[in-house]
């Protein structure tokens, strides 16, 4: 028999304040496209659709308020035309008519390929953010051929994988250590199944990918710092919380993922 590898991907959802508490397939009519699928799901305090496959475009997903007090459930009716929602303390029940059409234009309008991601960079395609990374993916392959070396480039539009967490956190994404192998495997085995080849290198493109839809979708925000070290740190005699700097650095080192200090390769400027 032959061995397959089964890749699990990582991918930008929609972000609407708060995690999806519950989601769905929408059935499709006969008179539909066969071939395009879309999800139901509800967040916290609305109802939305999201179009599949999911790659991380946002254009792909819209969403509606459909209970301000918290959304309770929702089912869907047995043709995909209807979704119902109810509401948790208000005790409202809603119906929704599912308008698929305005999705698909909603899609179409945020541009094709790799516009709809330029746009999610900070300053988007002409901005400092996109020059930066591109500035040090190209440092990258000089690393690669050696700085002092004499021979001639090979101009290249790919970095191998193992460059990638260097890249990331020379842009300031700090990925842990098992985030870091998800992603590499994650490119590595991408086209396994249909070639039985694995993937080295990574270009531009895949690489602006990676990282929307790996990166923390909505930031690490300093309330769950705060709230982090609510949690570790011990009363004071002013009543303050406050944890000991070797207390501090044994939690890092010994519970959870090991920490181990790294030196970058690249250093952000």
């Amino acid at each position: 028999g032959t061995l397959s590898y089964p890749v699990l991907s990582t991918l930008l959802g929609p972000t609407y304040g708060s995690p999806l508490e519950k989601i769905q397939i929408l059935p499709r009519t006969s008179s539909a496209d066969p071939q395009q699928h879309y999800l139901v799901y509800i967040t916290k305090d609305k109802v939305g659709l999201q179009m599949l496959p999911v790659d991380g475009n946002p254009h792909k997903s819209s969403a509606f308020i459909c209970h301000p007090d918290g959304a309770a459930d929702f089912a869907i009716s047995h043709d995909g035309r209807y979704v119902f929602t109810a509401g948790g303390k208000e005790r409202t029940f809603m119906k929704w008519k599912v308008n698929l059409h305005a999705l698909d234009a909603a899609a179409f309008l945020g541009g094709e390929d790799l516009i709809p991601f330029y746009n999610l960079l900070d300053g988007g395609r002409e901005g400092k953010f996109f020059r930066e990374l591109e500035d040090y993916f190209y440092y990258v392959q000089l690393c690669s051929q050696g700085i002092k070396t004499l021979e001639t480039r090979q101009v290249s539009t790919h970095i191998p994988l193992e460059e990638i967490p260097s890249v990331m956190r020379a842009i300031g994404f700090y990925p842990s250590e098992e985030e870091i192998e998800e992603m590499i495997n994650e490119v590595k085995f991408s086209k396994y199944a249909d070639t039985g080849e694995e993937v080295t290198k990574i270009n531009l493109d895949d690489f602006i990918k990676l990282y929307i839809n790996h990166r923390p979708a909505l930031g690490l925000s300093m309330k769950t710092i705060q709230r982090a070290f609510q949690v570790l740190g011990y009363d004071n005699k002013k009543g303050d919380k406050v944890i000991d700097r070797g207390d501090f650095l044994s939690l890092l080192q010994c519970r959870g993922e090991l920490f181990y200090p790294w030196k970058p390769r690249i250093q952000p400027v």
